[in-house]
């Protein structure tokens, strides 16, 4: 559990804290002073809570002492009327938040569970081979296929590196894992590691959360913000989906990398940060910029070195490993005990597509666990989403699979999207639009493949593409032209 360090010398707050974050959510650790605040940092807490106005310390004397014992360690101050000109300050200096006095509690969670969530980002190991597994809840790099192992090497050539990182692959392949493993491998590991999901944040928050705003700057800016870049000072900044990044965005985003400066949203002073910059999409960049969708400029700044994630299915065996670690996991935070994972149930998981790749892996584990009666994992604990279906038999012309991976059973001989939809949901899918039209496309190349006899030539044709184009997405669907024509993860690949 997160351990919250709260630092008031007013007991009321104190007391407030004592009543809403305890046990089993937090462990609390309180101090009155700011000599007992700074001795209990050597705790190592997840989240510090400081009040900028202590009986033995001034402004920002506090803040600047636990800087200096650990910098990564998130600080959101708490601060009276007339004092928010000490809490923009330390935020400029890398301060998390800041909230006036007296906190509202809704808002105070949440800050607070942003702020362990940022810490977690820091101080969870993204461990690589070499290193041993840790036994407690923790999201690791697990894999040993020659991809994968290419991927250790990318991250253990850039790390030490002060350059940008773009990191491409689909989503759930662990692209937020290896921007750790970059940034605790880094010159900068003992700064902060703020990360920014660029499609989960409206455009025109956006680039106030990036470059921070003046008050005044629009409707309901009724103070100064400080942005990630200067709050990152020092640090690595790692933007996720950066191909949903609006052309202004862009813009900005490319004057930052070229020179390290920016102006706030709605003033005109120039502000210089130091930053290093990974980022991440599942987009394809190259199409964006063919397009006119993505700045070619600002490509060629992110894209200094190139990390790709392979998908799950393209991992082989290590399909295996990533099962026996995550049953591991699960098993001991649910409390299960499990013997065995049968050679079926292997084999069952083999066989689906996973287009959410080792995130959807997770959420099917753990499903099936919750399923679980015994102490054996059988196939039928598994959700029904995942379940495939038999193989055709050799030498007939194979029915159209009803859903490749991700899908659900036909209703009346067609597909039931209306299942397909919720199956995927139920998994937590965060990707549902592209599953959809991967499975649509796969569906109607394999049925007009089998109209055609296999015939790629007359197939293209039907499609209204090219014949290398058809080739291209026969072997990125996996589809197995023989007697038969059937989608190559049926097969159990």
């Amino acid at each position: 559990m997160p351990t919250l360090l709260v630092i008031d010398d007013e007991e009321s707050i104190l007391h407030a804290f004592r009543q809403n974050f305890r046990e089993p959510a937090y462990t609390l650790l309180t101090a009155a002073s700011a000599e007992e605040g700074v001795e209990r940092v050597r705790d190592r807490p997840d989240v510090v809570i400081l009040d900028v106005h202590l009986p033995d310390s001034s402004g920002l004397e506090t803040f600047e002492q636990i800087r200096r014992a650990d910098a990564r360690i998130p600080v959101i101050l708490i601060t009276g009327h007339g004092t928010t000109e000490l809490a923009i300050e330390a935020i400029k200096r890398g301060a998390f938040d800041y909230l006036l006095k007296p906190p509202e509690l809704p808002q105070l969670r949440e800050i607070i569970a942003r702020a362990c969530a940022s810490s977690r980002l820091m101080s969870v190991p993204a461990v690589v081979p070499d290193e041993a597994l840790p036994h407690g809840p923790a999201d690791v790099l697990v894999g040993r296929c020659p991809s994968m192992q290419e991927v250790y090497k990318a991250v253990g050539r850039v790390a030490p590196q002060d350059v940008n990182v773009l990191i491409l692959g689909e989503s759930g392949t662990g692209k937020e894992l290896v921007a750790r493993a970059i940034y605790q491998h880094s010159r900068r590991a003992d700064r902060p590691f703020l990360a920014i999901n660029c499609a989960a944040i409206p455009e025109p928050l956006l680039e106030s959360e990036l470059f921070g705003h003046e008050k005044g700057a629009f409707t309901g800016a009724d103070r100064k913000r400080i942005g990630k870049f200067e709050q990152c000072t020092g640090g690595t900044l790692f933007l996720d989906e950066v191909g949903d990044m609006t052309p202004l965005t862009q813009t900005k985003i490319l004057r930052v990398l070229q020179d390290q400066t920016f102006e706030r949203v709605g003033g005109n002073e120039t502000v210089q940060t130091d930053v290093r910059l990974i980022a991440a999409t599942n987009s394809d960049l190259d199409k964006l910029v063919a397009d006119g969708r993505f700045r070619n400029d600002l490509y060629f700044r992110l894209n200094v070195f190139t990390i790709r994630l392979p998908s799950l299915r393209e991992r082989g065996d290590d399909l295996s490993l990533l099962v026996d670690y995550f049953i591991k996991r699960f098993a001991r935070e649910l409390g299960k005990t499990v013997h065995a994972v049968p050679a079926e149930t292997l084999e069952v998981l083999r066989r689906y597509h996973w287009p959410g790749n080792v995130r959807e892996l997770q959420s099917v584990l753990k499903q099936a666990l919750l399923q679980m009666s015994g102490s054996v994992l059988l196939p039928e604990f598994l959700p029904s989403s995942v379940l495939a279906p038999p193989l055709p038999a050799a030498g007939t012309v194979a029915e159209p699979p009803s859903a490749p991976a991700s899908s659900a059973p036909s209703t009346e001989g067609g597909f039931d999207w209306d299942r397909f939809v919720a199956d995927r949901i139920a998994a937590g899918t965060k990707n549902l639009y592209d599953e959809g039209q991967t499975l649509m496309e796969r569906e109607v190349i394999t049925r007009v493949l089998r109209h055609c006899s296999g015939n790629q030539v007359q197939a293209a044709r039907i499609l209204g593409i090219t014949r290398s184009t058809l080739r291209g997405k026969i072997n990125l669907h996996k589809i197995t032209i023989e007697r038969a024509v059937w989608a190559g993860d049926e097969q159990g690949e």
